[in-house]
């Protein structure tokens, strides 16, 4: 690795220890800012010091206790701000569109760290619009779902109030909800027919060379009494005879889940085809061949990267139909779905900015998420507790899905998908949530 790739690697690695996750652990229940490290590089020192693991053992500074002689251990090894500070030099000196883009890079990182300084009681708060700013860019806003539950209201044939739709919307659910004993069975089966639509309406308008890269090579994992609903984990790691990579991920899904079929499907247009692991597995091609960076072998979460990730995804079942609205579908039982899924993540945007810009408690905002976007009670009490007030995830992570699915969907509409497409999976270069805009230029 050159001098650049060495920082991207221990100021990514080094936030990852430093919060308490695990970039190799295959589980979603050790993993955390890292989504993956699908280059076959050795893992940096800021991984690899015998500190790191003290570290990531006692959980970093998410732990309710954080080892603080660990971290202060690490930190005397492992020069983590000073891989921030290289980051973001070398981001000018690469100059052009990659630059900017590494120079997002470098600001989302430089956050991360102050939070952790934060957090240790040695650095000042963190301001929460520049935390937005820095994984989405741009500055925090309130969540409007009026419109979207409203036509929830009207396919659904209820009036648009809490109680009545909330009850129109549970007895919908319960009409089709998925067998629990038959999640793999069905994720296989959705997964082929997103695939084969994502054939006909995506693949011909990308390079021919990223035709025959599996796009869906993962493997559904229910899992008994998990604390998460969902964990999509791209791994990346097996190799072919010739050395070349399998694109394998895996999906770890609460047994216990209640999801309707509808939803599920959406589900799996998001966490699978077209979505994430489609995504990572073209930018792993895409790196593979030398045709974009060493940062795209190391995914991140709280980036502007991550959310174009979340807009890809959350619009990824339009992409494989290859229409622009939810109406266009042509079956009202999907568009509820989408719907449903897609208030859920204007909730957790409005968890992050009833949290960190009104100062709400944790009850006042469950009320809303349940009341205003139809999220489950269980979901509610996540979205306004471990997550939402969480220093890291609420501040910069909540605010991405919908940022990143409202500017997708926005882009689709100005673009043709020949032009817009390409530059979206990364195959004309790595592009972010506000790269793209330069990227595309004007039709």
């Amino acid at each position: 690795m050159n001098r650049l790739d060495r920082a991207v690697a221990d100021a990514i690695v080094g936030l990852d220890t430093l919060w308490g996750g695990d970039v190799t652990n295959p589980s979603g229940t050790g993993r955390f800012i890292a989504d993956a490290w699908f280059s076959d590089e050795p893992l940096p020192l800021s991984y690899s010091h015998p500190a790191a693991a003290l570290v990531r053992g006692a959980g970093g500074v998410s732990a309710a206790s954080p080892d603080r002689a660990a971290i202060a251990a690490y930190l005397a090894a492992v020069d983590v701000r000073g891989a921030i500070a290289t980051l973001a030099e070398e981001s000018r000196a690469v100059g052009g569109s990659r630059g900017e883009f590494l120079a997002g890079l470098a600001l989302s990182c430089e956050v991360m760290w102050d939070l952790v300084m934060e957090l240790l009681g040695e650095g000042d708060p963190v301001p929460y619009l520049r935390a937005v700013l820095a994984s989405t860019g741009e500055a925090p806003s309130p969540s409007r779902p009026e419109a979207k539950r409203a036509r929830v209201a009207e396919l659904l044939g209820c009036a648009n109030e809490g109680a009545a739709l909330a009850a129109a919307v549970a007895a919908w659910r319960a009409e089709r909800m998925v067998p629990r004993r038959a999640i793999r069975m069905l994720a296989d089966a959705f997964i082929a027919e997103l695939d084969a639509a994502t054939v006909k309406n995506l693949v011909p308008h990308l390079p021919a060379s990223l035709a025959g890269i599996p796009r869906a090579n993962v493997e559904f994992l229910p899992i008994e009494n998990a604390w998460f609903s969902g964990s999509m984990n791209y791994l990346g790691r097996k190799r072919k005879p010739d050395g070349s990579p399998e694109y394998e991920a895996s999906y770890e899904i609460n047994a216990a889940l209640e999801i309707s079929i509808p939803e599920f499907v959406q589900l799996v247009s998001h966490e699978v085809v077209p979505g994430h692991v489609t995504t990572f597995a073209y930018e792993q091609a895409l790196y593979w061949r030398g045709e974009i960076g060493f940062e795209a072998s190391v995914p991140t979460m709280n980036t502007r990267l991550a959310t174009l990730a979340e807009g890809i995804a959350n619009n990824a079942l339009l992409i494989a139909r290859g229409v622009l609205e939810f109406s266009e579908l042509g079956d009202p039982d999907l568009e509820l779905g989408m719907l449903l899924a897609l208030l859920q993540d204007d909730a957790k945007n409005q968890s992050s900015w009833l949290t960190w810009q009104e100062k709400w408690p944790k009850e006042e905002v469950a009320k809303v998420l349940q009341r205003d976007y139809l999220v489950s009670t269980e979901r509610a009490d996540k979205l306004s507790g471990a997550w939402g007030r969480h220093p890291l995830m609420g501040r910069m992570y909540l605010p991405c899905y919908r940022a990143g699915t409202e500017k997708v969907a926005a882009l689709r509409r100005q673009h043709a998908p020949s032009k817009f497409l390409p530059i979206l999976y990364g195959a004309a270069g790595l592009v972010d949530i506000v790269t793209i805009d330069a990227a595309l230029g004007s039709d």
